[in-house]
């Protein structure tokens, strides 16, 4: 299925973190903290939101970090997907 945000809005995949702490200890799921970043897989077109004028600056293949509690998330076929505004993404990461 192919998904396409509206404005100012962009569809991220979560990058998972490695699930053994320091010193070899395997952490559960339910004591990982929601990771903060991710990679952008759709991107929408901008434009006029609330009265301003919105030019996206992320594009699909960056990697992001986003604000802990934003947007919305999906499952799609079987992938765990988040929907957010561009405005809940509080940097690119370049490696």
């Amino acid at each position: 299925m192919k998904i396409k945000p509206l404005f100012d809005r962009i569809v991220i995949k979560k990058v998972e973190e490695k699930a053994t702490a320091f010193g070899g200890i395997v952490l559960p799921d339910s004591a990982k903290e929601k990771p903060q970043m991710a990679e952008v897989i759709a991107v929408g077109p901008g434009g006029m939101v609330d009265g301003k004028e919105i030019a996206m600056q992320v594009k699909v293949g960056d990697k992001i970090l986003y604000s802990k509690y934003a947007g919305s998330d999906f499952k799609i076929d079987g992938e765990e997907l988040t929907v957010l505004r561009q405005s809940d993404v509080l940097a690119i990461v370049e490696d």
